[in-house]
C-alpha cells in the first residue's frame, strides 16, 4: 500500500511539474541531453523564437536522389523542443525519390504539390503503398521502413509531421554504404558480393560530394 501511494504521489509530483511549463524553448548555447536541450530563459523570449521560416525556402534537389529533404526539429527550431513535435519539408525534382528510411516515431505526410507514390513496409514484410494526389494525407507507423517517389511529371512538394521534437532519420544505404560499417560486414550481412558493394559504394561517395558542394 506503501509502495501504491509513493508512486502516485511522484507520478502527481511529474504532472504538476508538467503542467506549470508552457514551454521550454531551447538554449542552444547550454549542453544537449537525452530528454532535449535546456530551457531558454522565459524573460529573454520573443515572438520570434515560436516562428519558423526555414520549411518555405526550396531545398536542394540536385543530388543523385533528385530530392530534398528539409527539417525543422528542434535542432533547426528551438520552440519544438519538449513539446513532441517536429516537421520537415520535401522537395521533389521529377523523378525523386525520398529513399527508404526510419524514425522512432510516427510520421503524417500532406501533399500539397505534384503526383507521388508513397508507402511503408510493415514487420511481417507487407508493401503499403499508393499514388497520392494534393491534399492526400498518409500515415507511417512509427520504425518502419518508408519512401516516397515523384511520379507526376512535375516537381512535387509535401510537408511532414512527426510526434518528437528529436524524431531521428535514418536512411538505410547511407547507414550501409556511407559511414564506417566495415565493408566486409556489409557483405556479410546483406549478402552482397564485393563487385556489388563497390558499386553502392560508389553511388554513396557521390552523394557525399554533391552534398558537400550543396552545403
Amino acid at each position: 500500500m506503501k509502495l501504491v501511494f509513493f508512486f502516485i504521489l511522484c507520478l502527481w509530483a511529474f504532472l504538476s511539474q508538467a503542467i506549470v511549463e508552457d514551454f521550454c524553448v531551447a538554449d542552444y548555447s547550454l549542453p544537449n541531453g537525452p530528454s532535449g536541450y535546456a530551457c531558454k530563459d522565459p524573460a529573454k523570449l520573443t515572438l520570434n523564437d515560436f516562428v519558423f521560416h526555414g520549411l518555405g525556402v526550396p531545398g536542394n534537389t540536385s543530388n543523385i536522389y533528385k530530392a530534398a529533404v528539409t527539417p525543422a526539429f528542434s535542432s533547426e527550431f528551438p520552440a519544438f523542443n519538449g513539446l513532441g513535435l517536429a516537421m520537415a519539408r520535401l522537395d521533389f525534382a521529377v523523378g525523386g525519390v525520398v529513399a527508404l528510411h526510419v524514425h522512432r516515431t510516427s510520421e503524417v505526410l500532406i501533399l500539397v504539390k505534384g503526383e507521388i507514390i508513397a508507402g511503408f513496409i510493415s514487420t511481417n514484410n507487407t508493401a503499403y503503398y499508393k499514388k497520392l494526389k494534393v491534399g492526400d494525407v498518409m500515415i507511417f507507423p512509427q520504425s518502419l521502413l518508408h519512401f516516397q517517389v515523384n511520379v507526376g511529371k512535375t516537381p512535387a512538394l509535401a510537408f511532414v509531421t512527426l510526434n518528437s521534437a528529436k524524431p531521428g532519420l535514418q536512411f538505410i544505404d547511407d547507414s550501409l554504404f556511407a559511414g564506417d560499417f566495415p565493408p566486409w560486414l556489409v557483405e556479410k550481412t546483406m549478402l552482397l558480393d564485393h563487385d556489388e558493394l563497390s558499386s553502392h559504394s560508389l553511388v554513396c561517395s557521390k552523394i557525399d560530394t554533391q552534398g558537400a558542394a550543396a552545403d
